[in-house]
């Protein structure tokens, strides 16, 4: 269920943003760390996983983001790019994700098992 991401990270799929979302599980001097009750199979990170992209990100705002982008290839005829703006914000508890309210995905408010990797 996990990916070890070397000695201090590990991350999980998020089927909700369709993407990986690592997590710093060891003590770090530069950054933020999570508890980790250690169980790959099953895991518990605390507290809450909150990732945010483009202009979620508070010091992007009003800046130029993914929004922007997409919007002005679709414009030019285009197709949006793979990138978008996103909020994911959950809980990982004893192996289940549960997003909340402030997810900007389809699967916010929701609790789903934590997913294999996709292949």
């Amino acid at each position: 269920m996990l990916a070890d991401y070397g000695t201090d990270m590990v991350a999980f799929w998020c089927p909700g943003c369709n993407s990986n979302h690592p997590i710093r599980v060891a003590p770090h001097q530069t950054s933020a760390s999570w508890g980790y009750n250690g169980n790959p199979a099953a895991p518990t990170f605390t507290p809450s996983v909150l990732f945010r992209s483009g202009h979620h990100i508070p010091s992007q705002e009003g800046k130029r983001c993914w929004c922007d982008y997409n919007r002005e290839r679709v414009e030019a005829g285009k197709e949006p790019s793979g990138f978008t703006c996103d909020v994911c914000h959950s809980f990982v508890t004893d192996g289940k994700i549960q997003f909340l309210g402030d997810c900007t995905h389809a699967l916010a408010g929701l609790t789903v098992d934590l997913p294999e990797w996709p292949k």
